[in-house]
């Protein structure tokens, strides 16, 4: 499985950005697909994740500001950010998780201004 991020960028606070993100390979073997940020000097952390039914989980301090959907395809993700806080600068990582492994992509950096 193969997975490749795009969309992130510049914007100042307030603003909204959309992350995309595409699987590919043996989808059919992909059963969660998720969003992690990490920020200079911090842990990787989960921000968003929703399963192959449409089950959702949000990180506390993204609820209400970011939502994860997918295609029908389920391969392909967003993240919808909206009001976006310069504490969401970070590098933002999207993996496809199977009973056996999770795949991570390279990563897309957010920049959030002030």
């Amino acid at each position: 499985v193969q997975v490749v991020e795009s969309g992130g960028g510049l914007v100042q606070a307030g603003g909204s950005l959309r992350l995309s993100c595409e699987a590919s390979g043996s989808i059919f073997t992909i059963n969660t697909m998720g969003w992690y940020r990490q920020a200079p000097g911090k842990q990787r952390e989960l921000v968003a994740s929703i399963t192959n039914s449409g089950r959702t989980n949000y990180s506390d301090s993204v609820k209400d500001r970011f939502t994860i959907s997918n295609l029908n395809a389920k391969n392909t993700v967003y993240l919808q950010m909206n009001s976006l806080k310069p504490e969401d600068t970070a590098v933002y990582y999207c993996n496809a998780g199977t009973w056996y492994e999770v795949y991570w992509g390279q990563g897309t950096q957010v920049t959030v201004s002030s």
